[in-house]
């Protein structure tokens, strides 16, 4: 493509759709590349209640859908596809998603994270077969069963919840003696008669002929197992890994999560991370939106410093 844009950003989950916003607002020529739906990863979010104004109840996929549509009303452009080359070293910049190309005088990578797996054997096989990574997207098929669910964090607490909307029982299996989910969380859980816990426990193994049969529950404090059979579901919520596999070499980072400054530069001229994928110690909605527009702002002052506006 001929065109150049002054900002392409690279995901459109909370963080990319606040700069989409921002960008849009300076004037910038905006374009927003998104490999799979608009949102990320928290429309698989059923309940948002820790962003300041959210309406009570608010699902993931109702925020960032309203975050979409605004950012279109300042003039982004939206385009699908996969980011998966660059050429980040010189201006304009080049982003290619397989045969298709776009340069941009500034990049502002968006891409997110998403959910780590146990790693234990079985798990790669029944993945989407009893085993789920996404409650919004899977409970239902669960419907009067006796559901696992794997962590012990606030996603992991807030979707075992959830799952108690279509589960006879749910229990959290979680490899320490306590949660580390918000209080507020914690209580919910604790008061919820559905829900019961497993403590110092890990899943070893899980098997089945195509279908979530039977998994070895380990209990790290005194090693003994226990196998769980019959009809059951497995969730798991063990933590967040970067999307990033696509940069290495080509920005610093640490552990896969981009490294950024307070600015949300990264370590390449023009190029700036914000959300999820960048080293930071809370991942939420509202520091990625503020990541977003800061990134945005940054983004803008680069290409003016730059000489390229």
């Amino acid at each position: 493509m001929d065109t150049i844009y002054d900002v392409v950003i690279i995901g459109a989950g909370p963080a990319g759709l606040s700069a989409a916003l921002y960008a849009g607002r300076a004037k910038l020529k905006t374009l927003v590349l998104e490999a799979d739906t608009e949102g990320g990863q928290i429309l698989t979010t059923s309940e948002i209640a820790n962003y300041p104004g959210s309406f009570p109840e608010e699902s993931g996929h109702a925020l960032t859908g309203r975050m979409a549509e605004q950012a279109r009303s300042f003039g982004a452009e939206f385009a699908k596809g996969s980011a998966d080359s660059f050429v980040l070293d010189q201006d304009p910049k080049v982003i290619r998603c397989g045969s298709a190309e776009y340069k941009a005088k500034a990049v502002i990578i968006a891409t997110g994270t998403h959910q780590a797996k146990i790693g234990c054997p079985g798990e790669e096989e029944l993945a989407g077969a009893g085993v789920s990574y996404c409650a919004t997207c899977d409970g239902p098929f669960f419907e009067g069963l006796p559901v696992y669910v794997v962590g012990g964090g606030d996603a992991a607490v807030e979707e075992a919840i959830y799952l108690t909307k279509f589960a006879s029982k749910v229990t959290i299996i979680h490899r320490r003696d306590s949660l580390r989910a918000a209080k507020s969380i914690q209580e919910k859980a604790f008061a919820n008669s559905k829900i019961a816990f497993k403590w110092n426990t890990t899943v070893e193994s899980m098997s089945g002929d195509g279908y979530l049969q039977s998994m070895i529950l380990k209990n790290v404090a005194d090693g003994s197992r226990v196998r769980v059979s019959g009809r059951f579901g497995l969730f798991v919520f063990v933590g967040l890994k970067p999307n990033t596999a696509v940069f290495e070499g080509l920005l610093d980072m640490e552990r896969g999560f981009i490294a950024t400054d307070s600015e949300m530069r990264t370590s390449v001229p023009g190029v700036f991370a914000a959300g999820d994928v960048r080293v930071k110690s809370l991942r939420q909605v509202v520091t990625a939106v503020s990541d977003g527009a800061v990134a945005a702002v940054a983004a803008e002052k680069y290409i003016e410093s730059a000489g390229q506006a």
